[in-house]
Parts: structure tokens; C-alpha cells; sequence
């Protein structure tokens, strides 16, 4: 895979990072990690399970919109219940949701590149 680079940000990503990383994109202070009807029923599909059965095991509504639940792993530390803790990877990688496809070019990154950098060692500056 090559560096990253979108319009409007100040920064590139080297997915290699993502290897000497401990998952910090999918760890950290509790938020929402949003799935729509599609990606829902992509990972239904993944799992080998009911609709129903990802809405209740594995998503909360908030509003109008869900999100993916998360399980504590300290004081206030959270972490996607997909995540592995001890293979520190992803279990849903492949249907991950856009949320998770589109990290680290958030709009929200782009005036907080230095909360960014902290969190993902695969920043580089440009």
C-alpha cells in the first residue's frame, strides 16, 4: 500500500503504521461508531447471523442513527466490541463501517491534527 493523501488535509496516512499500532483507532475515550442499514446488514450477512440478532447483541440506538456498542477496558478507556484485545486487530475488518474505512480524514482532524498525530502512529506530515 502506498501514503495517503486527501484534499483538505494537512496530513497523510502510511497504512504501514497500522502494523506497529496497538489498535488507538478503536480504543480510547467512549464515542459513537456509527453504522448505517447497509453496513448493518453486510455484517449480518459476515457473521452468519440475523439482522435482528446484530441490532440486539452488537448496536445501541442513539437518536435516529446506531451505533456499534463498546466494552470498557479501563477507567475511561472504551473499545469497539469488534475490536480483539489480545490480537490487537479488528474481527469485522472487512465490513467495517465507513466510520472506520475513512479514519483518519475525518472532517473533525482536520483542526485537530495534533490530537490525530498522538493517536495514529501512521500520520505523517506533508
Amino acid at each position: 500500500m502506498s501514503i495517503i493523501k486527501k484534499e483538505g488535509f494537512n496530513f497523510a496516512f502510511d497504512p504501514k503504521g497500522c502494523e506497529s499500532c496497538q489498535g488507538n483507532c478503536c480504543i480510547g475515550e467512549s464515542g459513537n461508531i456509527w453504522i448505517n442499514k447497509e453496513e448493518m446488514i453486510n455484517l449480518s450477512e459476515y457473521l452468519k447471523i440475523s439482522l435482528d440478532e446484530v441490532m440486539f447483541s452488537f448496536l445501541e440506538k442513539r437518536g435516529y442513527k446506531y451505533s456499534i456498542k463498546e466494552t470498557k477496558v479501563a477507567e475511561n478507556n472504551y473499545a469497539c466490541v469488534f475490536f480483539d484485545l489480545e490480537r490487537r486487530a479488528c474481527s469485522i475488518y472487512e465490513v467495517r463501517p465507513v466510520q472506520c474505512r475513512t479514519f483518519p480524514f475525518w472532517d473533525y482532524f482536520k483542526t485537530k491534527e495534533d490530537e490525530v498525530k498522538k493517536e495514529c502512529p501512521a500520520i505523517l506530515d506533508i
